[in-house]
């Protein structure tokens, strides 16, 4: 007897259970998981279709724009960190972003290596007209959604945002105190 397949189950789900369904896997984790990664996804490629690419910015570029419009200016490698955003990225999109007007590198005087990274007037301008936009767009994401739900949808993605940062620091931890020990 075949198990009859969820219905509000995606189509990638359901082929996933159909191809690795014999296999003793945790399915609930793996979908959880996976549908994290494609709600983001979806919802990064449809912001860059529509309310971004009507001011002519990638996601990074819009990214480092908000981080120093609510953060202010920063040095580049906080900036990156800030952006989840490589070094290497980062430096494409800042000079995109600079090209454009939008934002300014200073070095540091203290030390000419690193570079400061602002917003001209122009950014401030572009940044605060493509916000409530941008905002506006993230309701039509989570519109299906009541009040109480959006709210139980970040609580519950916080926790995997915070189990997933502290699994990365407890791992380092975990080691140096083996270094330490005799």
């Amino acid at each position: 007897m075949q198990k009859r397949a969820d219905p509000r189950l995606l189509d990638a789900e359901r082929l996933i259970q159909e191809r690795l369904g014999d296999r003793r896997l945790d399915f609930d984790s793996m979908l959880a998981v996976s549908n994290i990664y494609r709600a983001a996804t979806a919802v990064r490629r449809r912001a860059e279709k529509g309310v971004l690419s009507e001011f002519g910015l990638s996601w990074g570029g819009f990214t480092t724009l908000w981080v120093l419009w609510v953060w202010g200016e920063m040095q580049t490698a906080d900036l990156a960190d800030e952006c989840d955003l490589s070094k290497g990225t980062l430096t494409g999109v800042v000079k995109t972003l600079e090209r454009r007007g939008f934002v300014e590198r200073t070095r540091v005087e203290s030390d000419r290596r690193r570079v400061t990274v602002s917003l001209t007037e122009a950014g401030l301008d572009t940044i605060e007209s493509l916000f409530p936009r941008f905002n506006l767009y993230e309701g039509e994401m989570v519109g299906e959604l009541s009040t109480a739900e959006k709210q139980e949808l970040a609580e519950l993605l916080r926790r995997v945002i915070v189990t997933a940062d502290a699994e990365g620091t407890e791992g380092a931890e975990g080691e140096e105190e083996k270094v330490e020990r005799p």
